[in-house]
């Protein structure tokens, strides 16, 4: 490597150390004993026969891999499969299957952006939502997290012949909602599309008979001509890969247009067949969403007092993510590791993951949590926060 390339790295890694920032990939045993409160495994479905059994006769019968991209020799059944049952359980149109929820994200976006789009944002889209801003070639303008006065003069301003205001229905970091229906009725008003990502939320919320079907389905928004849905399949479905939802129309045109979709190899077989059965279980099991809430809910209750003593931020949660903020990086990680010193798995979110600049501990409840260590993971972080300076 060049001397000047090397020089700008070890720059670039003196200024991480120095503000607490260092990230390095933490493997986990197969059988640890660690109690999970980092993970997106909401409803514990990852180590589920069903799921691991389904994979295995896949890759038995497809092959460990797609073997190409989706447009040559890389669709299978199993991946047409998913995309219907997807598409049933969201209730929306169609559906196309990414190899993951970032690519399904670029893909969708930069097929929609360009010159003639402009794109409204919330201030707390994830990292892929951001890169396909970027990516898009649009005009991008954010606004306030959850301020549609905002998004609407951004709206009302445009230049551009179409829009796009991209949101999330429940935020990965912060885990608060988006106002769904006021959104669509401004996407209405501004002849917008409104792009959702159900990342954290497919598996998680609905209510009555859409009970973990995401916060669309059941809605004014599911198969609403001016909603897209995007979400991924490695969270609460427990496999690997992304999807986007809408209809035929966009599918047609993502499968010629999104270029992380025909320049990628299609997901493999064994992924698609655990998403598939995960698809069914959480149709079949609504009870799961329901246990994650009131995981969630004793998480929430177990921490209130040390986090009242301290005045610390906690956001209202609407489904699996507790998130509460901490007065640095540095006490973040501190927080985390001793967490993790005391048998308890937490996530640690520092600049630049939260788009506003604050660090925080993020706590995800899961179904497969019991009462006994939620009480014992609670006394470990009360005692940690207590001693925060």
């Amino acid at each position: 490597m060049s001397a000047s390339m090397t020089q700008w790295l070890q720059r670039q890694a003196a200024v991480r150390d120095r503000r607490g920032l260092v990230r390095r990939p933490l493997p986990r045993a197969a059988d640890e004993q660690f109690i999970d409160l980092a993970s997106n495994d909401y409803l514990g479905l990852s180590a589920d026969p069903r799921l691991t059994d389904a994979a295995a006769a896949a890759a038995s019968r497809w092959g460990s891999g797609a073997t190409s991209s989706r447009l040559v020799a890389g669709t299978t059944q199993l991946h047409l499969d998913l995309e219907q049952e997807l598409a049933s359980l969201a209730g929306m149109e169609t559906a196309l299957v990414f190899s993951s929820g970032y690519l399904a994200n670029i893909g969708v976006i930069t097929a929609l952006g360009g010159p003639g789009t402009l794109i409204v944002a919330d201030e707390q889209c994830h990292a892929s939502m951001i890169d396909g801003f970027r990516l898009s070639r649009s005009r991008m303008e954010s606004f306030t997290h959850n301020d549609l006065k905002e998004a609407s003069r951004l709206l009302a301003d445009r230049t551009e012949p179409r829009a796009l205001i991209a949101v999330e229905s429940l935020y990965s970091v912060l885990g608060d909602e988006a106002p769904l229906v006021d959104l669509l009725a401004l996407a209405e008003q501004h002849d917008a599309v409104l792009l959702v990502d159900e990342a954290h939320s497919l598996g998680v919320t609905g209510t009555g008979d859409f009970q973990g079907r995401g916060s669309v389905a059941g809605t004014a928004l599911a198969g609403h001509p001016n909603v897209i849905v995007t979400a991924t399949l490695s969270k609460a479905l427990g496999s690997q890969g992304g999807v986007v939802l809408g209809s035929p129309l966009l599918r047609e045109h993502l499968i010629n247009r999104a270029r992380s979709f025909i320049f990628d190899t299609g997901l493999a077989p064994a992924s698609a067949a655990a998403a598939l059965a995960a698809v069914r279980i959480v149709r079949d099991e609504p009870w799961r969403a329901g246990t994650v809430h009131s995981n969630a809910t004793a998480l929430a209750a177990g921490l209130a007092p040390a986090l009242a003593a301290l005045g610390a931020t906690v956001f209202p949660t609407a489904g699996a993510v507790q998130s509460i903020a901490m007065p640095s990086a540095e006490s973040a990680l501190a927080a985390a590791e001793a967490a993790r010193a005391a048998g308890v798995r937490i996530g640690c979110f520092r600049p630049p993951s939260v788009p506003d600049g604050v660090s925080r501990l993020r706590l995800t409840a899961r179904a497969t949590q019991t009462p006994r260590e939620i009480d014992d993971s609670c006394a470990v972080l009360r005692s940690i926060l207590e001693e925060l300076p």
